[in-house]
């Protein structure tokens, strides 16, 4: 899988907020993206106390929802647990990962931020970004920004602000179940990402990508 960008993964933490701050600019976040055929979730475990980081990518048909590819990848972690930084100690697996895939995907769900962050550059933002695919970043909770509850509706969201913007969606995938955290990766809207989203929503909270995907990163 060819690069949009490339850097270094041997980083401080301040050189890694330095590049985040370097890298936000080049974000589209407007739709940017061909007809979805095949949607990925990528989800990212960790092994032996987290000294091994086990990423996982599921790649559904879409609509239809169907498994058909799916990749793994497991590496020594080199970058040390640091909010906000979380995509320097998870991404060169999740790269490993997607590099194993017969056919790249059209548009990755990832498990965690995308622009809902305090430098606006997540892991969904970060992924996208490198591999040039439109990206949603699908939170389980919030890291950044304030927000009304959404009603308790399937499909209902209120919107997640910060600084006077709006920079993602809380969105109730199911009602009297907690909201899930959506925020722009790359190269798509917020209306387009929380339709996928849904879209990708059946019985469960969380979209059907994020629950493959997360079998295979946690061994269940």
């Amino acid at each position: 899988m060819k690069l949009q960008f490339s850097h270094s993964w041997n980083l401080t933490s301040a050189e890694a907020i330095a590049l985040q701050r370097k890298l936000r600019p080049h974000l589209i976040l407007e739709d940017r993206l061909k007809p979805v055929q095949r949607v990925a979730g990528v989800d990212v475990g960790f092994e032996a106390g987290g000294a091994v980081t086990r990423a996982a990518v599921a790649v559904l048909r879409y609509p239809e929802l169907d498994v058909v590819e799916t990749a793994l990848a497991q590496r020594p972690t080199a970058f040390p647990y640091v909010p906000g930084l979380l995509s320097f100690r998870e991404l060169p697996a999740v790269l490993e990962a997607l590099e194993q895939l017969r056919e790249s995907p059209d548009l990755l769900l990832c498990d965690g931020q995308g622009i809902a962050h305090p430098r606006q550059l997540g892991i969904a933002s970060h992924l996208g970004l490198l591999v040039d695919i439109p990206s949603i970043g699908v939170a389980k909770t919030r890291l950044y920004g304030t927000h009304d509850e959404p009603p308790n509706v399937r499909g209902a969201w209120t919107p997640l602000w910060a600084g006077g913007e709006i920079i993602g969606a809380v969105l109730r995938t199911r009602p009297n179940v907690k909201p899930l955290y959506i925020s722009l990766g790359h190269r798509i809207s917020l209306d387009t990402a929380i339709r996928y989203v849904m879209a990708c929503c059946t019985r469960y909270r969380l979209p059907e990508t994020t629950r493959h995907a997360h079998r295979l990163a946690s061994r269940r």
